[in-house]
């Protein structure tokens, strides 16, 4: 899909990831680019093309009523980016309230998106996804059992929409990186998932530019994410194995 005037709306915008694509796609001649998130400070300036709106995409009547005035304000919307994330670390003793704010941000807000979107998208027989994940949903996150276990998820339903709907119009794409320098990472430079490098969301917002217009549905900023999944896939036992090794190490 060409990005050039297109209506473009990103969430999770007001900062690291979702910024920086957030400005490739002004940068590309998009049509326009909202974007949503919680709140906002002062990085986010209002402009013709870059307009800033508060929405908590975990609340789908709230989501839905804006996905409405957009498209009513600027037209229907082309691409679609569900970027918005948090990070709780923990095992499996979190609190359920834990559990059900990584459930409902990475794997619900991203449902909402396509149950609005969709229809839509389906009539005209065309329309994108970009979904962030992370390399934890396909390897996993040694720190944090809700970020793993929902960015999981969040990487089933993109295959779902990709094989249900992509002979249809509808493109998806998966980013899943690794480190990369937002404030969520901050100082964490040193924990296992930076042992490949700690990179700029510009270089991620590049690789999701690339993937949207090339169509392709994996995007890997940190290649040898590759690597380790196909060790994953080839010898499962093997790879848990090694994980193991990994998480006795760090905690000795």
């Amino acid at each position: 899909m060409e990005i050039e005037n297109k209506v473009i709306v990103v969430t999770g915008g007001s900062g690291g990831i979702g910024k920086a694509l957030a400005t490739s796609f002004i940068n590309e001649n998009s049509k326009v680019v909202i974007v949503l998130d919680i709140n906002f400070d002062n990085s986010v300036s209002e402009s013709k093309k870059l307009i800033p709106v508060v929405c908590d995409v975990t609340n789908e009547n709230q989501l839905a009523r804006i996905i409405d005035e957009i498209n009513l304000e600027f037209g229907l919307i082309d691409i679609f980016c569900s970027n918005a994330g948090i990070l709780s670390l923990g095992n499996e003793q979190l609190p359920i309230e834990d559990w059900n704010k990584n459930w409902n941000l990475h794997v619900m807000s991203h449902v909402f998106a396509a149950k609005k979107l969709i229809p839509e998208m389906l009539k005209r027989g065309s329309g994108y996804f970009v979904n962030t994940s992370s390399a934890a949903g396909l390897l996993s996150h040694i720190d944090s059992v809700t970020y793993s276990t929902t960015k999981h998820a969040a990487i089933g339903f993109a295959e779902w929409i990709a094989i249900t709907y992509g002979k249809r119009g509808i493109g998806v794409s998966i980013l899943c990186p690794q480190a990369v320098e937002t404030a969520m990472t901050m100082g964490r430079e040193n924990e296992v998932s930076a042992l490949d490098g700690m990179i700029k969301p510009t270089q991620v917002a590049l690789d999701v530019i690339r993937a949207i217009k090339k169509e392709t549905f994996l995007i890997l900023p940190h290649e040898q994410v590759l690597g380790y999944f196909q060790n994953k896939a080839n010898n499962y036992s093997r790879w848990i194995g090694g994980m193991q090794k990994l998480r006795q190490k760090l905690n000795s």
